[in-house]
């Protein structure tokens, strides 16, 4: 009997090499926020090699553009790591203040609606005051940066290990019962 993809020892390797990256980017914070600044640049770089390719196969001069500056953008961050590992908090901050002022003001439509809204609201304040600290402080930023990525890391492992665990369980059980 063929096995059932969904209990493929992948689950389990991909979820042991996510767990150890996570502890690797905790431990190595400097390393690690030049290895995502490597990773942002070369994806912005792939990233604008598509849109000229799409823009080349259907004419269009905005993709094009796009393409070209996203390309120039990768390049910029690929070939000067420290200035882009410095400016990522900067670019975290700014996103989680984007976030955090949408939630804020997307609470307020949920209030409109006479449903719960707190808990976005909350959030909102909470993402509003994480970004105030990350601009304010340099360390902080960098800190919070690398603690997000290896927290999500880690917790990709451990998903990805359970995963492999229940799979098993159940493809066990599904082989006894035919």
């Amino acid at each position: 009997m063929q096995q059932d993809k969904r209990c493929s020892i992948w689950h389990l390797i991909a979820g042991v090499i996510m767990l150890f990256l996570g502890i690797v980017i905790w431990a190595n914070p400097l390393a690690s926020l030049l290895g995502i600044a490597l990773y942002l640049g070369l994806m912005l770089f792939l990233l604008g090699c598509g849109y000229i390719t799409f823009a080349l196969s259907q004419y269009s001069g905005w993709y094009m553009v796009v393409g070209l500056f996203d390309v120039f953008i990768g390049l910029i961050f690929m070939t000067n790591l420290s200035l882009t590992a410095e400016t990522l908090p900067i670019f975290f901050a700014l996103w989680i203040l984007a976030s955090g002022v949408i939630q804020i003001s997307g609470s307020f439509e949920i209030r409109k609606l006479g449903m719960p809204w707190g808990w976005s609201f909350s959030s909102g304040v909470i993402g509003v005051i994480l970004a105030y600290f990350i601009l304010t402080s340099q360390q902080f930023g960098e800190w919070a940066l690398v603690l997000t990525a290896g927290t999500y890391a880690v917790v990709y492992g451990l998903i990805g290990i359970a995963e492999y665990f229940y799979f098993r369980h159940y493809c066990r059980l599904a082989t006894e019962k035919a």
